[in-house]
């Protein structure tokens, strides 16, 4: 399978690298706005480069992938759509929601398989930690807590373009509780804190939040994010059930120590990136996308999908702005 590759920068440059480590794959071509890093990924993967994404499409690879900066993403989506071409689009699908509201609509009129990239609803204990709530184990839910901690910020640059903390780091967790309670998120009150470099605050940002959720049917979620976790990358999922308990990310890369002297666990050493906290995730999300864009598969995460984990977003963005519970019923067109 031939597969286009639009963005070679860090996400895209990992792309490569797991699309190329694929049975399946038997070739790249990739493009990025800056050609000197789709030259790297192209000499290193042995990818044929050409110039633009209106050239990839019109190359009829036999699946893209979308890995550009997120101001490109809907664009994209609708151009890979329009060519017929299945299409794995990193998150999110559209920097602001309500101008993709004739998308989910567009491509199920299309027929095109769409992917978007929540790497978590991949990784082994995510899916493990679903199961036991799906099989009954845990009882009734009654809280679910996400957690993501990054170990030191990113670039200012990127910051400034992130569209905030919630929109970019946030959405990963709003994505898997969704997933995995298989609810519907409808109020959403946001609170954070910018301290640290200047840069957050220069770019209307936080550097540590959390945002309760409240389903459809009454659970409650805890999501809790920071850009400054020193010990380490941080991915948790917890699920509290009336039953028993169950939690994601408990490994020996935890980066966490115990206060109590006697406990020894975890061993280390602590993950220190989303790439090796994520890597089988990664692996496991492309491949599924591979068959999806073969038609032997169904899309396990939809454009719907990831609307849905941008209007929960939104609302935090508008909730930690206006200090106040807003419910997503308030900013759905």
């Amino acid at each position: 399978m031939r597969i286009g590759l639009i963005g070679a920068g860090r996400i895209g440059a990992f792309h490569a690298s797991t699309l190329s480590a694929l049975g399946s794959v038997t070739s790249l071509v990739v493009t990025d706005a800056f050609p000197a890093a789709a030259s790297a990924v192209a000499e290193r993967y042995a990818a044929e480069q050409v110039a633009d994404a209106a050239t990839l499409l019109a190359s009829r690879p036999d699946a893209v992938v979308i890995a550009s900066s997120t101001p490109t993403h809907l664009d994209l989506l609708r151009a890979a759509v329009a060519a017929g071409i299945p299409t794995f689009c990193e998150k999110p699908v559209s920097e602001n929601p309500s101008a993709a509201t004739d998308l989910v609509e567009l491509v199920a009129r299309s027929g095109v398989p769409v992917q978007v990239g929540f790497p978590r609803r991949f990784d082994p204990a995510f899916v493990a930690a679903k199961a036991a709530l799906d099989d009954g184990s845990l009882g009734w839910l009654t809280t679910v807590r996400s957690t993501t901690m990054d170990p030191a910020p990113p670039p200012a640059a990127y910051v400034a373009g992130s569209g905030g903390i919630f929109r970019d780091c946030a959405i990963h967790d709003f994505d898997a509780v969704r997933w995995v309670t298989g609810r519907e998120v409808v109020e959403v009150y946001a609170v954070g804190d910018p301290r640290g470099d200047a840069m957050f605050g220069a770019a209307d940002d936080v550097s540590t939040a959390s945002t309760l959720l409240t389903f459809d049917d009454g659970t409650v979620g805890v999501v809790s994010n920071t850009r400054y976790n020193g010990e380490g990358y941080d991915v948790r999922l917890e699920l509290h059930g009336s039953a028993g308990s169950v939690a994601a990310g408990l490994d020996e890369g935890l980066p966490m120590r115990s206060a109590d002297p006697s406990v020894g666990f975890p061993h280390g050493p602590a993950h220190s990136f989303f790439m090796d906290r994520f890597a089988e995730a990664f692996r496991i999300e492309l491949g599924t996308f591979v068959d999806v864009a073969a038609g032997r598969s169904e899309s396990p995460c939809t454009v719907r999908d990831g609307l849905e984990a941008s209007w929960v977003a939104e609302a935090a963005t508008l909730s930690l702005r206006e200090h106040r519970p807003v419910r997503l019923s308030e900013l759905r067109p």
